[in-house]
């Protein structure tokens, strides 16, 4: 699929004391849609799916999370900070309710958002992201070496707290899930993914408003199958999309 990007325009933002970079393209004039990438990615990834968007009158914006792209590399990581770090961008840009999707990493980051801020999601899709497994794995979970085997791109030390999140029993994270009030679409990448394909349907089980979608792409559905995955995503998200968003009683230049 051949999409123009037209033109995506990039910077950073305050978020507390860390900076967070961001792409973005359409008209801020609309109703945005924030797209989380996976461990390892970055807000580049999104470029086709957010031309798409903007080529339907939305308003796109991807952030680089902690650790990745442009954006600050603390040192401390965690899935609750990189949620905490895409509020204070919201609040800081003067974002009151927002579409939300996420993949993988990015999708676990927005579904747990989409939890605790039930407020401020209109929309969510979740692309290959479930919850950690409900029991434990037979035998030691391998731990990833502290260097990375080749170079990378992003800061290695994020890789070991979040490697054992996402492989620990979690059973408050799963609680967690029947709070989310908004549609929900889940994605899942089929027979060639490396995530369970069985808690992804438990995930959308769990959401009290989701649908569940197979893309047969693997695990990286935006990236690998664009086409499709514009098909499936781009619909949903333009239902009830006429409904004004809400805005946060604050002022767009300070954090709550």
């Amino acid at each position: 699929m051949t999409i123009d990007l037209g033109p995506i325009r990039t910077g950073t933002e305050s978020a507390g004391d860390l900076t967070i970079g961001f792409r973005e393209i359409g008209d801020p004039a609309r109703q945005p849609v924030v797209l989380l990438h996976g461990l390892g990615s970055g807000a580049v990834t999104w470029d086709a799916f957010a031309a798409a968007l903007a080529a339907a009158g939305r308003w796109a914006i991807a952030l680089d999370a902690r650790g990745h792209g442009a954006s600050s590399r603390p040192g401390n990581y965690s899935l609750e900070l990189m949620i905490g770090d895409v509020l204070a961008f919201l609040d800081h840009r003067g974002l009151g309710e927002v579409d939300l999707v996420g993949h993988s990493m990015g999708g676990s980051v927005a579904q747990l958002f989409a939890a605790g801020h039930p407020e401020r999601v209109r929309r969510l899709v979740v692309e290959e992201a479930a919850p950690p497994p409900h029991t434990v794995p037979a035998g030691p979970l391998p731990e990833p070496p502290a260097e990375p085997p080749t170079p990378v791109d992003y800061d290695w030390r994020l890789v070991g707290p979040l490697f054992r999140r996402f492989r620990t029993p979690d059973p408050a994270w799963w609680s967690r899930l029947a709070s989310i009030t908004a549609p929900t679409l889940v994605v899942a990448g089929g027979p060639a993914s490396m995530v369970s394909q069985e808690r992804i349907r438990l995930l959308a089980e769990a959401i009290p408003d989701a649908r569940l979608v197979e893309v047969a792409a693997g695990h990286r559905v935006h990236r690998d199958a664009p086409g499709a995955f514009v098909e499936a995503v781009l619909p949903f998200l333009s239902e009830d999309e006429n409904t004004p968003a809400r805005r946060p009683g604050r002022s767009p230049t300070g954090f709550s």
